[in-house]
């Protein structure tokens, strides 16, 4: 009976383990899928893939024999490309891919070259020779961020670990209504942007600010985009009444700026403890900086004189005209034609100046007077046609906008 028993044992840990045998034998059988990988217009997975970045001192030329390509071929190549693609612009650092034949003899079939993130060339390397220069594809996605101001906005940002090119985006649409160098602690925005990516993952930075929220002093500011030409694709902001947030003039001649001294008629030199009525405002900034016009018009000065240094002149209309001092070398030449935010030179230290910086002067009917204390005209109002289309364009974005959390700083992705 015991001997009965242990031979039941026995075949029954025999075939158990027999069971167990062939499940390993199938496993090893079944073959795993390959995942295919299609980049640059090519499956990769038909090549034998070299990836690699050109080193200090190496050419196409060099790459190309490391490779087992010789001249005449290569000098065959490039006399092929040279139309399309200069090899002497392969920079170093810059990655590059090399597809050669899947087999033995491993022959090189086409050389890629990546000058950008975006833009790659692709270098045919059989029989037909020739070169295409290609982009990858852009994906935007939208992105929604907030948060509340503590000392300047690009501090915020940072903070936030977002891009500063925000902060250069946000200072353009606010540009007639919020000086973002007097912001104060507690003023916080939100806003719908959209980034840029390829590869579906690879960030490669900001494309554009879509609509946006500003409390500023207690007071909010709405920032809603509206394409007001379909034919030119012109998209411009407006607030939740529909009134266009753009005016004729801009209030600085320099992005990112400081008012270093303002338009003072009993302005008194230290120096001589004289009155000298100053009849600009000056905007200090880097020498360098592009100097921007303030609003549409032509040029009817650009010269020297010892104490403006070089300046422009422009005229804007029957009504205004503006002038720009301290330029460091001569700005537009008289007759040039002018839209508002065009640059019209660069900031300097020429004439009379103690430090880098643009008098920024501003005349009103044949008078100086101060810009900062004018009630300047209103960009062209959109049309009652256009108005309640866009009315009903921006409800919805109002109310995504104002169920956005302003307490807290974040940002994330409102498209998976």
């Amino acid at each position: 009976m015991i001997k009965e028993l242990i031979k039941v044992i026995f075949f029954t840990i025999l075939i158990c383990s027999c069971e167990k045998s062939k499940k390993k034998v199938i496993e090893i059988l079944v073959p795993k899928k390959e995942k295919i990988i299609k980049e640059f217009g090519f499956t990769l997975n038909d090549f034998n893939v070299k990836k690699d970045t050109v080193k200090r001192g190496e050419s196409f030329g060099l790459i190309l024999e490391n490779e087992n390509l010789f001249y005449p071929k290569i000098y065959n190549i490039v006399n092929e490309v040279k139309k399309v693609f200069d090899i002497r612009k392969i920079n170093t650092g810059r990655p590059y891919l090399i597809l050669s034949s899947k087999d033995s003899l491993n022959i090189p079939q086409y050389f890629i070259y990546q000058p950008s993130s975006i833009d790659y060339v692709v270098v045919s390397l059989n029989d037909s020779l020739w070169a295409q220069k290609k982009q990858k594809e852009v994906k935007l996605i939208e992105k929604e961020a907030s948060g509340v101001i503590k000392s300047s906005l690009a501090e915020t940002l940072q903070e936030l670990k977002l891009s500063p090119l925000l902060t250069n985006e946000l200072s353009e649409i606010y540009a007639w209504n919020i000086d973002f160098f007097r912001l104060q602690k507690g003023d916080n925005f939100k806003v719908l942007y959209t980034s840029k990516y390829i590869d579906d993952s690879t960030y490669i930075g900001l494309n554009r600010v879509h609509n946006a929220y500003f409390e500023h002093r207690g007071k909010p500011f709405y920032a809603i985009e509206f394409q007001t030409d379909s034919i030119r694709k012109i998209y411009e902001y407006f607030d939740e009444n529909g009134k266009n947030l753009r005016r004729a003039f801009l209030l600085s001649p320099v992005q990112f700026s400081r008012i270093s001294s303002r338009y003072n008629l009993r302005r008194k030199i230290a120096y001589y403890g004289k009155i000298k009525p100053h009849y600009g405002t000056d905007f200090a900034a880097p020498v360098g900086t592009p100097i921007r016009a303030t609003a549409d018009g032509t040029v009817i000065k650009s010269g020297y004189t010892r104490g403006n240094g070089y300046y422009v002149t422009v005229n804007h209309n029957s009504t205004y005209s503006t002038q720009y001092l301290h330029m460091n070398k001569r700005g537009l030449k008289v007759g040039s034609k002018v839209k508002q935010g065009d640059k019209i030179g660069e900031v300097g230290m020429t004439g009379y100046t103690s430090g880098p910086h643009v008098c920024y002067r501003f005349w009103k009917n044949g008078k100086q007077v101060d810009p900062l204390k004018q009630k300047l005209p209103e960009a062209k109002p959109i049309s009652n046609q256009l108005k309640e289309i866009y009315l009903s364009h921006m409800y919805p974005i109002k109310n995504k906008l104002d169920n956005i959390e302003s307490s807290v700083t974040f940002e994330k992705n409102t498209i998976p």
